[in-house]
């Protein structure tokens, strides 16, 4: 019976082979991680911008609701070049926009401040106090929150929400959203 392996020579060039292989994927590995890492974030940063822009489009698909005639004021008040923005609608179907108290109130706000998405319910105008922080300025700074309106005569006006955001490491995104206000 004929017996062969491997010499001394082949099993020394297979081992430096591998370790050069090995050495080259730790390398790369690092780099691969660091992508996905920032991948990350910014779907994160996207997800966070999504949310809440579908938060605000819900409010102001419902601005200029009322279950009555005596609904009275603005259905949709856009200020500050559009970064505040106040719509009302009869929540209870009462027939009247109520903004007290608070928890039952028929208005809600949106505005941007120092870098925060803010919002307050029962809100009467952009410089109330006691606003509630919706983005973390720890984890990112919103850089653009915009409210436009288009009307078209004969249509529902088109309300589009712009909101732009930069997260630590230079990880930015945007977004735009527009909905039909069939109330107003």
């Amino acid at each position: 019976m004929l017996m062969r392996g491997f010499s001394l020579l082949e099993v020394l060039i297979a081992m430096a082979i591998s370790s050069i292989l090995l050495l080259g994927a730790s390398r790369f590995l690092p780099a691969l991680q660091r992508g996905i890492f920032q991948q990350m974030r910014q779907q994160a940063l996207e997800d966070d911008l999504w949310q809440s822009a579908f938060t605000i489009a819900k409010h102001l698909q419902r601005a200029g609701y009322c279950g009555g005639d005596g609904c009275s004021g603005q259905a949709l008040q856009i200020a500050q070049q559009g970064e505040c923005v106040i719509a009302r609608w009869d929540g209870d179907s009462n027939g009247v926009w109520e903004t007290t108290p608070a928890d039952n109130a028929d208005t809600i706000g949106f505005r941007l401040t120092s870098g925060v998405l803010e919002t307050l319910r029962g809100v009467n105008t952009c410089n109330d106090k006691g606003w509630n922080k919706m983005t973390d300025p720890k984890t990112a700074t919103v850089t653009a929150f915009q409210v436009t309106r288009h009307v078209n005569a004969g249509f529902s006006p088109e309300l589009f929400i712009t909101l732009s955001a930069m997260a630590t490491g230079n990880i930015a995104a945007s977004v735009q959203y527009g909905v039909t206000g069939y109330n107003q």
